[in-house]
């Protein structure tokens, strides 16, 4: 595991539960049942048992559902099968504040645990900008359903883009894109994969043979069960229109699927895509708008607008850098290079990208003034 003389970096400071639904975990096990919103109430406390109220910072709650018996496969002609248990469905994931020490986060138990009533598990890390904290709690129950549930037969809103959130459908992107899903439900995503059928999953391509499991790729929004994102990398992705698929479930297992094209262009070789402006025509102000498969990277932007009969009477020049593939729109005030007012009329421009290692690529398009 490493060198023994190292000492492996364990979080210093530990995560206490004190509370389950408002009842003191002192008092007695609770029991979550399904369909249920949770309340989890708890503290920071030092390697010395005192309370740190100066802690400030975000815990990352995990929630298990009970230990299941699965078996090795007795595959070794030595060995016979053996039964074992592990803990390992995702009922929810979560991430909340620590404020002065303490900290509360709720979910909805989902739809898909299983029923048998017996031992669940919260497990939680936490941290700030100076040191960070671990824990554990077991001393609860999981099993059973909530009878008063309330009625719920809506899926989820869920929003496709590849890489960030400025991606537009049909859009460009290189080999290695990053599938992101923004997703929001009332009673929060089911991430449990019990359910036949219930897994958040990706199809790339409608290749429905090699379904995506997307269940551990999602993590909820800061002090939201209600909200969260599926962020999941691609690799290698050949050139051309590719498509995707995303569909996901609720606690109450009402799913809802998104859809998406999308263009990959190798980012060996710098390449553009829906170069246009907004508005066009336009009478006072238009912005310059393209798509590029150079995710992460600092570009040189060079808008040039011509005459019709091939006068500059503007030049632009700007350094955009962008997490995604669709840079922020470049402004223009419809004036020349000297403050003029231009004439009504069609123009040309043309839009040169130049990458930080001398690559460029250009395009030409047309504009209309209107005075």
């Amino acid at each position: 595991l490493g060198d023994p003389a190292q000492r492996l970096a364990y979080p210093e400071h530990k995560v206490i539960t004190t509370a389950i639904n408002g009842t003191l975990v002192s008092a007695g096990a609770d029991t979550m049942k399904a369909l249920q919103l949770v309340t989890v109430t708890g503290k920071m406390q030092n390697k010395n048992g005192a309370d740190m109220p100066d802690f400030n910072g975000v815990i990352f709650p995990t929630v298990f559902d009970k230990e299941t018996t699965v078996s090795t496969l007795g595959n070794d002609p030595a060995s016979s099968a053996s039964p074992f248990k592990v803990q390992k469905s995702l009922l929810y994931r979560g991430k909340a504040s620590v404020t002065n020490g303490e900290f509360s986060f709720q979910f909805v138990v989902p739809k898909d645990i299983a029923y048998n009533v017996d031992h669940g598990r919260l497990s939680y890390y936490a941290e700030n900008d100076a040191t960070n904290a671990n824990g554990y709690f077991e001393e609860f129950f999981i099993g059973g359903a909530n009878e008063n549930a309330a009625a719920d037969d809506a899926g989820p809103d869920v929003s496709l883009y590849m890489n960030d959130e400025n991606f537009v459908y049909g859009g460009t992107t290189d080999e290695n894109p990053l599938l992101l899903a923004v997703v929001e439900d009332e009673n929060g995503i089911n991430t449990v994969g019990n359910g036949i059928g219930h897994d958040l999953t990706a199809v790339l391509d409608e290749n429905t043979a090699n379904t995506i499991s997307l269940n551990d790729y999602y993590q909820s929004d800061l002090d939201s069960y209600q909200s969260g994102r599926i962020s999941y990398p691609f690799s290698e992705l050949s050139e051309g229109t590719h498509n995707l698929r995303v569909k996901v479930w609720d606690v109450y297992n009402n799913s809802s699927e998104s859809f998406t094209e999308f263009v990959v262009a190798e980012s060996a070789n710098l390449a553009l895509d829906h170069v246009l402006n907004y508005p066009n025509p336009f009478t006072t102000r238009t912005q310059f708008h393209f798509e590029h498969n150079q995710a992460c990277s600092d570009l040189s932007v060079q808008v040039q607008v011509f005459t019709v009969s091939g006068k500059l009477v503007k030049t632009i020049n700007e350094s955009v850098h962008n997490d995604g593939y669709k840079a922020d729109p470049i402004d223009w005030d419809g004036l020349d290079d000297y403050g003029q007012k231009i004439g009504r009329g069609v123009y040309v421009y043309n839009l040169k990208v130049t990458t930080p290692d001398g690559q460029t690529a250009e395009q030409l398009e047309k504009l209309v003034i209107l005075n």
